[in-house]
């Protein structure tokens, strides 16, 4: 495991997380950068920036700010780095809502641009797009994530109509893949590989040495991503306080499959097995 790489991507996607605080508030506690995007959002949550474990006082304060805002103490961290934070989240009654796999490309044998009609699209006309892909109850955060400063956006077309979504943003060198979902009526027809393509070649041309994405364990992204160049470099733990759990809350790890309802909206920022 290359400690150096996977420091860089979580500060890069701490750094990038920013963002989402555009139309909310953005605060930093220690280590963890926390973000208010708007009511009941999946981007409501802390990056931990991968530099060392926050103290207790710092996360008194993100919770304070998570209770302020109204919003679940919720924060994302690598798994290379959890091994000093998961004892003091556990005492605190954190648990893990879902995991995702981290993957990077470094940018080089590169793939060859798809022949698939590739191009770049408005924000609103995206998120309109994007929601219709991922489902009912996403519309907002598809509008948050397509207006996220530094956001590319990208459609593809097939059969003369657009079919599948993915978006692009580059924060310290690291191009960040994400808000991939093909239309139903498109699925199976090769549209995510091809997002992919486009995307790392847009990515090294635009000057990033280095792509990161997110996936479901087990599903067609992850192979895709896999088929692309990507290589897995861990995991990314999402986890929720409830301060009513006993505290051996963590000490049994659910599946991805048993995951909130809401797990599919708090991922509709990332790429998404569509």
């Amino acid at each position: 495991m290359n400690i150096d790489i996977l420091t860089r991507l979580a500060h890069a996607e701490a750094a990038a997380h920013r963002r989402y605080g555009r139309t909310g508030e953005t605060a930093q506690f220690g280590p963890l950068v926390a973000v208010h995007a708007g009511p009941n959002l999946p981007v409501d949550t802390a990056w931990h920036d991968g530099t060392r474990p926050p103290t207790a006082g710092e996360l008194n304060a993100f919770e304070a700010f998570s209770v302020q805002h109204d919003q679940p103490a919720t924060l994302h961290l690598l798994s290379a780095f959890a091994s000093p934070v998961l004892p003091l989240l556990k005492e605190r009654g954190y648990e893990l809502d879902y995991l995702l796999h981290a993957y990077i490309h470094d940018l080089t044998n590169l793939p060859e641009q798809p022949p698939t009609q590739i191009r770049s699209e408005g924000a609103e006309a995206w998120a309109v797009l994007a929601a219709r892909a991922f489902g009912p109850g996403t519309e907002e955060i598809m509008a948050v994530v397509a207006n996220a400063p530094g956001t590319q956006l990208f459609v593809a077309d097939m059969d003369a109509a657009p079919a599948a979504t993915a978006a692009l943003s580059i924060t310290e060198g690291v191009a960040a893949f994400h808000g991939t979902a093909t239309l139903p009526e498109f699925q199976g027809r090769g549209l995510q590989t091809a997002l992919l393509a486009d995307r790392l070649n847009v990515a090294a041309q635009a000057g990033a040495d280095l792509a990161s994405v997110f996936v479901t364990p087990g599903t067609g992204s992850e192979r895709n991503v896999e088929r692309a160049g990507f290589r897995l470099v861990g995991a990314r733990l999402t986890l929720t306080r409830r301060p009513h759990l006993q505290p051996d809350a963590l000490a049994s790890t659910a599946s991805p499959d048993d995951a909130p309802p809401c797990r599919a909206a708090r991922q509709s920022a990332d790429d998404a097995d569509r």
